[in-house]
């Protein structure tokens, strides 16, 4: 029997993600949310970005270039909550680097607020798989790919399944599932889960790391994927015309077509 991971995972069986009538509504959802956020939360940013120059000093702002839609590139904005490498003072990994104002920054998400920024100008979206590293373009299997047909969110569903206590398969595999069935059914139910994954502090980093190990590509070929590779907790689905949702595990409708 082929395992689900697998099915998905090999090219011939990619589906293609076709636009929806609900992108364009998400858009406006977008722009709408991060105005109001931004507005209502200037106080905040405003405080978040004293601190941080009061305990890091400047630059307040940590920049980097990521891959949004259809892997165009765009610089990326949170708010800074790592000193700079210097090895003469023992500033190398990201444990050294990463600041007791850091760390409560990333526990609470506040680092991610001046990401509103880039919704704004349309790179991100309030929700969508996270904006990975550039250089993991070019390791990405096809169906890993598939992630950047939406452009990338501040949260999404990897985000409210596991965050960083996930491995990169079961990531990628919430992230195909939300790309497939999008919809502001699903979308809405994620950010009020966000909401109780952030009180509660979950999946702040991978298991022995203080952020997120690094992903080095799939070793292992498609049609020999693990079972495990598939997360074995269901996620919400939502038809995409949000007219219905079920409880799904990733490709689980796909997967028993590829039973033999």
């Amino acid at each position: 029997m082929t395992s689900p991971a697998a099915c998905l995972a090999a090219e011939p069986t990619i589906p293609t993600s076709r636009p929806r009538r609900y992108d364009r509504v998400k858009r406006v959802l977008d722009v709408v949310g991060a105005v109001t956020a931004l507005v209502v939360g200037a106080p905040l940013l405003a405080g978040v970005a004293l601190l941080i120059l009061v305990t890091l000093g400047r630059p307040v702002f940590f920049r980097q270039v990521r891959p949004g839609r259809d892997g165009e590139l765009f610089e990326m904005v949170k708010f800074r909550t790592m000193l700079e490498v210097d090895p003469a003072r023992g500033l190398v990994t990201d444990a050294d680097r990463l600041t007791p104002v850091g760390r409560w920054l990333r526990a609470t998400s506040l680092d991610e607020l001046p990401e509103l920024w880039n919704v704004l100008r349309g790179e991100m979206s309030l929700v969508g798989p996270r904006p990975h590293l550039v250089k993991y373009l070019e390791i990405y299997t096809p169906w890993q790919a598939r992630r950047h047909e939406v452009r990338p969110g501040i949260t999404g569903l990897a985000q409210v399944r596991g965050r960083n206590e996930l491995d990169w398969e079961d990531k990628f595999a919430y992230d195909i599932e939300y790309v497939d069935n999008r919809s502001l059914r699903l979308d809405l139910r994620i950010m009020v889960e966000t909401v109780r994954v952030v009180l509660r502090r979950e999946g702040i980093a991978a298991p022995g790391a203080v952020t997120w190990h690094e992903f080095t590509g799939t070793p292992t070929p498609p049609d020999s994927v693990p079972a495990g590779a598939v997360p074995a907790s269901p996620v919400l689905a939502a038809a995409p015309d949000g007219s219905a949702a079920t409880s799904r595990r990733p490709g689980g409708d796909r997967a028993g077509r590829c039973r033999s």
